[in-house]
């Protein structure tokens, strides 16, 4: 039996065995609690993957989406997951084809990966960034300005969200759009603030955690001279 002929779940087990990459590992590479892909292929919950997990995931695995229950028309085996070199190589970070709002949000579409961007690991280990979870996304909007600028590439460590938290900036997901913004711990237990450095734009002085999902923290920026 062939990898192809497996159900979505043991598809994932497989690949994940064979890459050498642990549940915990890809969870955190997706932005999602420890234990989530344990959940997924051992318990079957959730039950399907979300589209824009599923998107991750495939691209950081470089397989298509259908091997995980997606539809046949994205592919991502052009852009392999990122890994730690062996003899001082360059570390490959795949470029996201999606934009993180600074601005009044966007959703995500497209297809996810447009290419890589090479780093150099010991760059990366000063930054205390984890090679195997980072991606780079597009910033649209000014509401972070001056801090981030619309179309900054943002790198961003996946590895380094929720269960880590701590005052900076973070990619996150709120109300199913995927945003860019300063985030810090708010007096009571569990709650946040998500600021928007341009003063012109919303904050929220006073969330709970469980209104946002964070992605990752931007641990590094790109932009054009202009």
């Amino acid at each position: 039996m062939t990898i192809f002929d497996l159900d979505p779940r043991a598809a994932l087990d497989r690949l994940l065995t064979e890459k050498g990459i642990d549940y915990a590992q890809l969870s955190a590479r997706i932005g999602r609690n420890p234990a989530y892909i344990q959940q997924y292929i051992k318990r079957g919950t959730p039950r399907r993957l979300a589209e824009e997990d599923r998107a991750r995931i495939a691209a950081y695995l470089g397989v298509s989406e259908a091997l995980l229950g997606g539809p046949e028309r994205r592919v991502a085996a052009a852009a392999p997951a990122p890994a730690r070199p062996r003899g001082g190589g360059m570390v490959l970070v795949p470029k996201l084809a999606i934009g993180a709002s600074a601005g009044a949000g966007a959703s995500i579409d497209g297809e996810p990966v447009e290419g890589q961007v090479a780093f150099d690991p010991k760059w990366l280990r000063d930054l205390g960034a984890d090679p195997r979870a980072l991606s780079i996304i597009r910033v649209e909007g000014d509401s972070m300005a001056p801090t981030l600028n619309d179309g900054d590439d943002i790198l961003v460590d996946g590895g380094d969200a929720a269960a880590r938290l701590r005052d900076g900036i973070y990619v996150l997901r709120m109300d199913d759009v995927l945003m860019v913004k300063r985030v810090s711990r708010a007096p009571g237990p569990g709650r946040i603030s998500v600021i928007s450095d341009n003063p012109q734009y919303r904050s929220w002085d006073d969330l709970p955690m469980t209104a946002v999902r964070l992605v990752g923290r931007v641990v590094w920026t790109g932009r054009r001279v202009r």
